[in-house]
């Protein structure tokens, strides 16, 4: 979504053309006609989400000078651009002592705007992230310090927001890379516990023979190499918030004193023969079906009700595409003041191509993208060549992870209309039974990675879809298919028997002839 720009002018010619100008470089206008309505917008009872204002400094309602003021009183941090005819310094010392960052005067030559709009848009998105970088390492990161713009982050925010006002057992739910972490630290900075301890735990990254001794601690001498006393992670959060990060990855025995240490408020340190009390508010967090663990016998069921108290679901990236270029400039603004690099930003046509990409990774390969498209820029603007995975995806077998099998100059067309199938996946083993075998080869193949649930696919699956495309691609002349699989014909029928591939060679017509030699 293009950033939003607020005109405030009571010349409706100079609105006009101040709009033609703003709209042409990328961005949204909204317009005013006054300071009063100006303000209407911006602190009304449902302010429109602005990113920078063009004002005007002399008005006859309410001038430039009171809506600035108006605007510090109530908090509203956004960027001011302040126009007059009358460029005299004291005009220019008054509007930049109220807060404006930067003075343009009228007529201010396109180039003029777009450069202090660029630079206006650029110290906002760095300002907001440096202090977010600063909140989120002080543990009063607040849940309005979550970057989004779309709809479908609008519940998420509105039930977090009363999740913080209570101490409710949460979970959140979402794929991996969403922003879990974050939303925990959230809910936790703006509830009443903000002035205590975050502790975050990644239980899937817990040694299993240790689990027990992290969370609860252990007291000196309870096992092998405990040569001091550990607290452990519950006392640590004591009065604050816990985070259990990927909570379904927790083995049985943790789960079972996991379950203790929320029912009864008490933890006991292995080693000790004497519980402690802890006052700790739980949230938790998971990228798998807690439900179907339950129900595979990998979870607890009595756990999982503690634990599901209060469910939220962080849609995936694609789901949400409004967010993608805040997101994108608040991290190029960041990483970019970390590499020490100037760059103002990316352009539109490079903003509406990431809006575009799925990111299967979320948030954070989006975070890691930019990253490398900052270290790769050279110019002060990003374009589309530093995002590689995205040009990738705009080939013809975009979204299925693939590996390239062979190709010849001509195509089969219904093989290529059943790649192009609208989010399916297909497999090449049943592309295969679509068209035939011969006609298989004349176009270019591609092996499948991944199963419907994105999971890596078994090795055998893999190994049988390769002879089968071998044998199709030979016409069945099995002496070459073993040659060029580097394999002997005795192991590649050994595999023909235990992948279950008895008569692939008679799919495609056998040359007995050359298979003899």
């Amino acid at each position: 979504m293009s950033q939003v720009v607020l005109i405030v002018d009571d010349d409706p010619v100079q609105r006009r053309l101040l709009e033609a100008m703003v709209e042409r470089y990328g961005y949204r206008a909204l317009t005013a006609d006054g300071g009063d309505a100006a303000l209407g917008l911006l602190l009304g009872d449902t302010p429109a989400s602005i990113d920078c204002v063009i004002l005007d400094l002399v008005m006859p309602d309410l001038d430039g000078l009171g809506v600035m003021s108006r605007l510090r009183q109530a908090g509203i941090d956004i960027p001011v651009i302040v126009q007059t005819a009358h460029g005299g310094i004291d005009n220019v010392v008054s509007a930049m002592r109220a807060g404006a960052i930067d003075f343009v005067v009228k007529p201010a030559s396109p180039e003029r705007l777009e450069v202090s709009l660029r630079n206006a848009l650029t110290t906002k998105a760095l300002a907001g992230e440096l202090s977010r970088v600063k909140r989120s390492r002080d543990g009063t990161l607040t849940l309005a310090d979550v970057i989004t713009r779309s709809p479908a982050m609008a519940p998420v925010i509105k039930s977090a927001e009363k999740t913080a006002a209570s101490d409710i057992p949460v979970l959140l739910e979402g794929e991996s890379g969403v922003g879990k972490e974050l939303m925990a630290r959230a809910i936790h900075g703006s509830s009443a516990r903000r002035a205590r301890p975050f502790i975050a735990v990644n239980c899937g990254a817990l040694p299993e023979n240790l689990v027990e001794s992290i969370l609860f601690g252990h007291e000196k001498g309870a096992f092998t190499g405990a040569t001091e006393k550990h607290t452990g992670k519950f006392v640590e959060a004591d009065g604050g918030t816990l985070f259990l990060d990927e909570v379904g990855e927790l083995p049985p025995a943790a789960q079972v004193k996991l379950l203790r240490a929320l029912q009864e408020s008490e933890v006991e340190p292995v080693g000790s023969r004497k519980s402690v009390k802890v006052d700790v508010r739980i949230i938790s967090a998971t990228n798998r079906d807690l439900i179907a663990e339950v129900k595979a016998g990998r979870f607890r069921e009595d756990l999982f009700y503690r634990l599901h108290v209060f469910p939220i679901m962080i849609p995936p990236l694609r789901q949400r595409p409004e967010d993608i270029a805040e997101l994108t400039r608040h991290f190029v603004a960041r990483i970019a003041a970390e590499q020490g690099k100037r760059i103002r930003g990316l352009d539109a046509g490079t903003l509406a191509k990431l809006a575009g990409f799925r990111w299967p990774g979320n948030v954070r390969q989006l975070e890691n993208a930019v990253y490398r498209a900052v270290v790769l820029a050279e110019g002060d603007t990003i374009g589309i060549d530093e995002f590689p995975q995205v040009i990738a995806a705009a080939s013809p077998h975009a979204g299925i992870p693939t590996i390239e099998l062979g190709s010849a100059p001509h195509t089969a067309p219904d093989l290529v209309n059943d790649v192009h199938a609208a989010g399916e996946r297909i497999s090449l083993q049943e592309r295969m039974h679509r068209v035939n075998p011969i006609a298989m080869t004349q176009t270019q193949s591609m092996l499948t990675l991944t199963d419907d649930h994105n999971d890596v696919r078994p090795l055998d699956d893999i190994e049988r879809e390769v002879i089968r495309f071998a044998i199709a691609h030979y016409r069945g002349q099995m002496s070459e298919v073993a040659r060029r699989l580097k394999i002997g014909r005795s192991t590649l029928y050994r595999k023909l028997e235990s992948l279950q591939l008895h008569g692939e060679s008679a799919d495609a017509p056998v040359n007995e002839t050359a298979d003899a030699g």
